[in-house]
C-alpha cells in the first residue's frame, strides 16, 4: 500500500512540475512576442517592458492562445501595421519553439 501512495505522490508531483514548466514556456513566448510587436510599433525600451508584460497579462483573459493573438493583432493594427492574424500565429509558434530551447537550456 505505501508503495502506490508513493507512486501516487510522485504522479501528482511530475503534473506539478510540468504544468508549472509548461506556464513558464508560454510566459516567455509570451514575452518574446510582445517583444518582437512592440519593434514592429517602434517603441522605446520602457514601452516595450511594459508592452512585453501586457502581452503576458493577455493570457489570462481565456484559456488558450486566442486572447494573446487578439491582444497584439489589435495593437499592430491600431499602430499601422500591415500585419496579418496568420502572421502572428507563425510568429507564436516561432516563439514558442524560442521560448523552449531557452528554458531547457536554463534547466541543462
Amino acid at each position: 500500500m505505501t508503495d502506490f501512495k508513493d507512486r501516487q505522490r510522485g504522479e501528482e508531483a511530475k503534473y506539478a512540475m510540468d504544468e508549472e514548466t509548461a506556464f513558464k514556456i508560454a510566459a516567455r513566448r509570451n514575452r518574446l512576442l510582445g517583444e518582437w510587436a512592440a519593434g514592429l510599433m517602434e517603441l522605446t525600451p520602457e514601452e516595450t517592458d511594459a508592452y512585453k508584460k501586457a502581452v503576458v497579462q493577455a493570457d489570462f483573459e481565456e484559456a488558450g492562445d486566442e486572447d494573446v493573438i487578439r491582444k497584439v493583432l489589435g495593437d499592430l493594427t491600431a499602430a499601422g501595421s500591415e500585419v496579418t492574424e496568420a502572421d502572428i500565429r507563425t510568429k507564436l509558434e516561432e516563439c514558442s519553439v524560442e521560448a523552449r530551447r531557452q528554458f531547457m537550456s536554463e534547466q541543462g
